[in-house]
């Protein structure tokens, strides 16, 4: 996630996606997140749920300025790169949740799937749906 530090300024960050411009957000930030990985921010963000089994990344603009500024899923295959424009305010990146750093006007950060893969615990009978379900206090049937 790349997000600004100053209350009440948004930040602007280009994305692009395989080299290929997708938008320049004007936004509180903008999350990169996998079907298993800061899910629940993206989420709150007004982002979508995705199944873990989606072989995919999502990126979410943070109240974004335009409306018209969606949420947008992409291959997991897809080199993802996010250039910071903003000048005037501070602007951190923060992975996983953990400590933010620092990033100025001309940075590139630059996501992609890594070779390593993480082998998650599953716990027998309860689904996907069922913990989502439960979570999101959707209703029973």
């Amino acid at each position: 996630m790349i997000t600004k530090a100053a209350i009440a300024r948004m930040t602007e960050v280009d994305v692009s996606v395989n080299g290929e411009f997708v938008a320049g957000y004007k936004a509180d930030g903008v999350i990169v997140a996998t079907p298993t990985g800061s899910t629940a921010y993206s989420l709150a963000a007004g982002g979508p749920v995705l199944e873990p089994t989606v072989e995919a990344f999502l990126i979410t603009p943070i109240s974004p300025h335009a409306l018209t500024n969606r949420p947008l899923v992409v291959r997991d295959t897809a080199e993802i790169k996010l250039s910071v424009r903003t000048t005037s305010d501070e602007v951190f990146l923060t992975i996983d949740g953990q400590v933010g750093m620092n990033v100025v006007e001309g940075d590139e950060v630059v996501c992609r799937k890594d070779t390593h893969r993480v082998r998650l615990l599953r716990f027998p009978g309860r689904t996907f749906f069922d913990v989502l379900r439960t979570k999101l206090k959707w209703g029973e049937r």
